[in-house]
């Protein structure tokens, strides 16, 4: 009997891909559609064109289309969590929730009732049985690869997850898609927070948090600027400061590098070099291993702080409910709030959340 598969159909191009491919390969497909976030500004509400493109890809490759509402889970799931982020300073990955909470639990649970043998979606991984333990590889497009943002996922997702575009590059999707005749093959990638989609960052949190602006200080105590809140900046950030070139030197730019929640100060030093920026250790919490089993100590390990960042070797000296984590070399602007997340060459073996930094062990 064929497996079935219920993939999650964005309206995108890459979910649309997959679909083919598991055609393609022989499994039962069906397609879910997720609606996530309750939309009331029509100027930025794509979910109605998502559906409308997802529709007809489903129409195209012949296979059912059903839609679900995980608007309430994604709000006191994800969207509750990323606000009580902001509001503490730090700077949430709310992509990370929703693929632990919504896409990997909600839409699994969803699928599995529906008699699914297991769940599919676009995203750009692999995935790989190893001594009975399901591991996590990067995707085979470095530039595409979204590993970084599914290191919170267990062995009961994983082992249920299927990623078949994980082995293709952007190019030849696009390419596939056209030939299939969909109408998204050409559709711009979403990017940045999902829910915030092409508004203005700062006007979107001011619907859910009053904003408290304050002094923006230089390393030596000196007020240089204002800042609208600190939930709008982010470490290691130069533009949208607001310095002007009056202060310090005048060619010498200006980033965030500390963020002083209790006197509500931002300070700003000059420079991407200076020393204040990087940091050769971090403490991290919420630390999940995907194969439920922690990396050796002698393990040789590499880490990501964000998802366009270069891995880095680093090494775990202290195991918990937290972790010390020690890099070869050190890192710049580190946020708490970020994931770590750690591979073992193209392993992603796990990761958890950034709790802050420091030069120093103790």
């Amino acid at each position: 009997m064929k497996e079935t598969i219920i993939i999650g159909m964005s309206g995108g191009v890459d979910s649309a891909v997959a679909a083919s491919i598991l055609i393609e390969n022989g499994y039962n497909v069906e397609a879910v559609f997720m609606k996530n976030w309750d939309e009331e500004d029509e100027e930025f509400c794509t979910a109605t064109q998502d559906y409308k493109d997802a529709l007809q890809v489903c129409d195209i490759l012949d296979i059912p289309l059903r839609s679900i509402d995980l608007t309430n889970e994604y709000w006191d799931k994800v969207f509750k969590i990323f606000l009580e982020e902001c509001k503490k300073g730090r700077t949430p990955n709310p992509d990370v929730i929703c693929n632990k909470e919504i896409k990997f639990r909600a839409f699994l649970d969803y699928a599995l009732e529906l008699g699914a043998d297991k769940i599919a979606t676009g995203h750009y991984a692999n995935i790989n049985k190893h001594d009975n333990i399901f591991q996590l590889i990067r995707g085979k497009d470095s530039n595409k690869d979204q590993s970084y943002f599914l290191y919170r996922l267990d062995q009961s997702q994983v082992s249920k997850s299927v990623f078949p575009i994980g082995d293709l590059n952007k190019k030849n999707v696009r390419k596939k898609a056209d030939e299939l005749g969909f109408l998204n093959h050409n559709k711009k990638d979403s990017t940045g927070i999902c829910f915030i989609g092409e508004r203005n960052y700062r006007n979107f949190l001011k619907k859910f948090i009053n904003p408290q602006p304050g002094d923006i200080v230089s390393d030596n105590g000196d007020v240089i600027g204002q800042h609208e809140g600190l939930m709008y900046y982010t470490y290691g950030q130069r533009q949208g400061l607001g310095i002007g070139g009056g202060c310090g030197n005048k060619d010498a730019p200006w980033y965030v590098s500390e963020k002083i929640i209790s006197e509500n100060r931002l300070v700003a030093v000059q420079g991407n070099e200076h020393p204040s920026l990087y940091h050769s250790f971090l403490t991290a919490s919420n630390i999940n291993w995907i194969s439920g089993i922690p990396p050796t100590k002698n393990q040789n390990i590499t880490a990501k702080i964000r998802y366009r960042s270069k891995d880095t070797a680093c090494k775990i000296i202290t195991q918990s409910d937290s972790i010390i984590v020690e890099f070869n070399a050190p890192k710049f602007a580190i946020a708490p709030g970020q994931s770590i997340v750690f591979y073992n060459n193209d392993i992603c073996i796990g990761g958890g959340i950034i709790e802050s930094r420091s030069n120093s062990n103790n």
